[in-house]
């Protein structure tokens, strides 16, 4: 299957010639031929508050992000804002540069959302709907009984983590399969943190929003330093 490989990068900070400090984070396409760019640049929009008023809306769930298409803020090419965070739910809307909707993105968070295991909704403008869940039932069981040998895991781990699989088996699941009509048109897979869109009709403006947005609830997530 022919698909679009979204991966995400975190680059050293940087600045211009005037200072200014460049946009560090970048989302990366495999196949530039289409209308997607090679790149698009992604950083953390502060509110008000600043960063510690930022840090303390996402630990409700909120994020907001600027999509652009240079890593010095010259043009930008979608806005990700928050329609609702709490209770372990959380609504994401994705904007264009003239504001029009790109698509809106769901999470409920496992056990406090729909089911056992954190559900990703995206859904399109034209009201199409694809629903996908972080890892397979089968190795959810496999890691919650393995919890007791945790410890011995973890150590194991560190001779078998390989680059973009840090961690090993003691890393809970979090590959994504996302259906639609029978249909699987996107796929993150844990290996290299990468999002595979398999279907042409999604705009790689809401693939560069989700993969961001995924790296953001995971370990180490891009959006929440300090300064």
């Amino acid at each position: 299957m022919s698909s679009t490989v979204l991966t995400m990068y975190g680059g050293p900070r940087r600045v211009d010639r005037e200072g200014r400090e460049k946009v560090a984070c970048m989302v990366s396409f495999s196949d530039g031929s289409g209308p997607a760019p090679s790149v698009v640049y992604v950083e953390r929009e502060l509110p008000p508050g600043g960063i510690p008023g930022y840090l303390a809306g996402r630990g409700t769930g909120a994020r907001s992000f600027a999509l652009w298409a240079d890593d010095q803020r010259r043009e930008r090419v979608a806005t990700v804002v928050t329609l609702a965070a709490g209770g372990g739910v959380a609504r994401f809307q994705v904007l264009g540069a003239r504001g029009e909707v790109i698509g809106t993105l769901t999470r409920d968070k496992a056990l406090r959302g729909r089911g056992l295991r954190t559900r990703w909704t995206v859904q399109q403008p034209d009201g199409s709907e694809a629903v996908g869940f972080k890892g397979r039932i089968v190795w959810w069981w496999m890691w919650w009984l393995a919890l007791p040998l945790m410890t011995v895991i973890l150590v194991i781990s560190v001779f078998d983590s390989v680059p973009g699989n840090e961690g090993g088996f003691a890393r809970a699941p979090r590959r994504i399969r996302w259906r639609a009509n029978g249909q699987t048109p996107l796929e993150f897979r844990s290996k290299g943190d990468k999002l595979h869109v398999h279907a042409p009709g999604v705009d790689w403006r809401l693939g560069a929003a989700l993969i961001a947005l995924l790296r953001s609830f995971n370990a180490g997530a891009w959006d929440s330093v300090k300064k």
